[in-house]
């Protein structure tokens, strides 16, 4: 049976992840697609030209993170491992057989509910705050087959209870991997939200990060560092979304929510100049550090709020600017400044069709206009579309 032969998901009655689990890719494709046009027909957005949607080059195991929570199906039950249940927030389905992930993440995430089970550690409860064990998060580079496993626990002083990191690291070690296990963190976060905050990382064996390349480049991605989820798409996008800007060569460009500056990388291996800004500190840390790698002098990131930032310094103007903000869009104030440039073109990347779709009809009313655009399925059976869309300043 190949990859795009693959049954529906076990998991599918009871998992929140996917959506399209039975439903034929080219069905899932004309759904997305459609789904971003009649946001454009509601916004009144008529873009010059748009492209018909692409498919992603790999409709299984391609995520390379996922952040399973421990907890249980039902109230006091048998712990387990994994995903939010459809519609009940506080339920955890333990999805060891998950197709969008490699196979190797399903071999960690059951070895670990088991070593957890064994030894009889109590997961975390949300509304008590009392327990142990909160999340498992796994990372890997696609391209460089390395893969760090990080375990998010309350702190054993916290938890009443000390959480043995040595036998934890020979169950992950002694694990038969297709790919290269590099690091085994430990997290602890004793914070009241249901999120990985961590208070304190240790490297139980091995590094604290994992190595990826990206068209000719190198990153270094840390723990808690944000990078693109699907490797395999994410290059295919950034090629076609560059290319609509053939002649960056000597250009000064702007790349706002860069996040850990793999866009500004890219650009900056012609442009003269390119100036990336992120709200995430730890990520504008990691750009520093992979542009360095690099070898690149040209970038420079700056932490904080992008209206803040561009507001209260006093930058050179620039020839392009890039966004590729949240899926919350870019906000009202963020936006006037981007207009006040009056730059001849702005790229726009997004994640968020809905808001993409808001703030295109928003530059309709300020002088630019959507000159081109196309859809990506950069994450099959899921309900996430991107887009790409290249804006002009009307004449």
């Amino acid at each position: 049976m190949t990859k795009n032969e693959l049954k529906i998901c076990p998991h599918d009655e009871f998992c929140g992840g996917c959506i399209y689990q039975g439903v034929p890719y080219e069905e899932q494709l004309r759904s997305k697609e459609r789904e971003v046009r009649t946001l454009l027909e509601k916004n009144g957005v008529c873009p010059e030209v748009i492209d018909p949607i692409e498919g992603c080059p790999s409709q299984y195991a391609y995520r390379n993170k996922m952040e399973y929570t421990f907890g249980d199906l039902v109230k006091d039950g048998e712990t387990t491992l994994g995903m939010h249940m459809k519609g009940k927030f506080m339920s955890i389905i333990t999805v060891d057989q998950c197709q969008l992930v490699h196979q190797d993440f399903n071999k960690i995430l059951r070895a670990t509910l088991d070593f957890v089970i064994e030894r009889g550690y109590p997961k975390y409860n949300k509304k008590t705050h009392a327990g142990l064990m909160r999340n498992l998060v796994i990372r890997r580079g696609v391209n460089t087959g390395e893969i760090l496993v990080n375990i998010v626990t309350a702190s054993d002083e916290k938890a009443g209870m000390v959480f043995d990191n040595g036998a934890y690291v020979d169950v992950i070690r002694n694990l038969e991997l297709q790919n290269n296990l590099v690091g085994v963190l430990r997290t602890e976060c004793d914070t009241l939200a249901d999120a990985v905050i961590p208070d304190r990382l240790v490297t139980l064996w091995g590094r604290d990060h994992y190595n990826e390349e990206l068209l000719g480049l190198k990153f270094k991605v840390s723990a808690f560092s944000f990078f693109q989820t699907n490797v395999e798409a994410v290059t295919r996008l950034y090629s076609e979304a560059l290319a609509l800007i053939p002649d960056i060569e000597g250009k000064r460009v702007f790349d706002l929510y860069c996040g850990t500056g793999t866009i500004s990388q890219i650009m900056a291996l012609k442009a003269a100049k390119v100036l990336g800004v992120e709200i995430v500190e730890e990520a504008v840390l990691a750009a520093r550090e992979n542009a360095a790698l690099n070898g690149l002098d040209n970038c420079e990131f700056f932490a904080g709020d992008v209206y803040k930032v561009l507001e209260g310094e006093d930058f050179e103007k620039p020839d392009v600017i890039v966004v590729d903000p949240p899926r919350a869009g870019i906000q009202p104030k963020a936006l006037d400044k981007i207009i006040s440039y009056g730059v001849d073109e702005i790229l726009y990347i997004s994640c968020g069709p809905k808001t993409l779709c808001q703030n295109l009809a928003y530059l309709e009313d300020h002088g630019y206009h959507a000159v081109y655009l196309k859809t990506f399925d950069n994450f099959p059976f899921t309900k996430h579309t991107e887009c790409i869309a290249l804006i002009s300043k009307k004449l």
